[in-house]
């Protein structure tokens, strides 16, 4: 099994006042020439915005798109039609496809964290589509929730590649064995909270760790911890 860590210390770092920005790979004005993804996985953003302020509107193309809600409400209005307000436990996607156009506000009392992902698609100008879904923690304890898949089905979102995400929440002292194929496939796993082992190596809060050349891991919690996994074509 192949490995690499990536520490808080090694991300980038925006901070405009009311958007505050770790990235994990090169984005934005942040360059890292040996970080420009893990695979398909191109974008993975630990952002915070403050009340009252958001992204206006502008364009995507070509691009899945991925928002995690981890706390507060924030609207999403785009040029499909869509209006919204999705909060914590929701999770969106926006196959880009085509083209298409967006916003979102934090539309709360309180700050809004989410982690923005971008992930390469499959196919190239589809139709674009938007989906979301709700996920409540309390029906995910000591269990691995698939939150994204490009198989259709009304329990996740739907995207445009050979991709999956899921969504852990487990109890001090559960363990978890996750089997995947391992032909052009890598794993990659942020730590959202608490404490956990995967194949013998320990994740921190708010770490992430890439793996190859394995089709299994092992995963061991000394906390409750809750964590994301991503399941994606690394073609190396």
């Amino acid at each position: 099994m192949q490995t690499e860590k990536y520490t808080p210390a090694q991300r980038g770092v925006k901070d405009i006042g009311w958007l505050k920005s770790n990235f994990i790979f090169s984005f934005s004005s942040h360059y890292n020439p040996v970080r420009a993804g893990f695979g398909l996985l191109r974008v993975f953003n630990d952002d915070y915005v403050a009340p009252e302020n958001g992204f206006g509107i502008h364009p995507h193309a070509n691009m899945e798109i991925i928002s995690v809600m981890l706390s507060g409400s924030m609207n999403h209005i785009d040029s499909l039609g869509y209006k919204e307000v999705v909060h914590k436990d929701w999770v969106q996607i926006m196959s880009a496809g085509s083209g298409l156009r967006h916003e979102e506000h934090n539309v709360g009392q309180d700050e809004v964290n989410f982690l923005q992902i971008w992930i390469e698609p499959k196919l190239q100008n589809i139709t674009p589509r938007y989906q979301r879904r709700f996920f409540p923690e309390e029906k995910r304890l000591n269990q691995l929730t698939t939150i994204v898949s490009n198989e259709e089905g009304q329990s996740h979102c739907w995207i445009n590649q050979n991709a999956k995400l899921s969504l852990g929440y487990f109890e001090q002292g559960q363990t978890l064995t996750y089997r995947f194929n391992p032909v052009n496939k890598g794993i990659f796993v942020f730590n959202i909270s608490g404490t956990l082992e995967v194949n013998g190596q320990t994740v921190n809060d708010r770490e992430g760790l890439g793996m190859w050349e394995t089709d299994q891991l092992d995963f061991n919690f000394s906390s409750d911890s809750r964590f994301l996994l991503i399941e994606v074509p690394i073609n190396l």
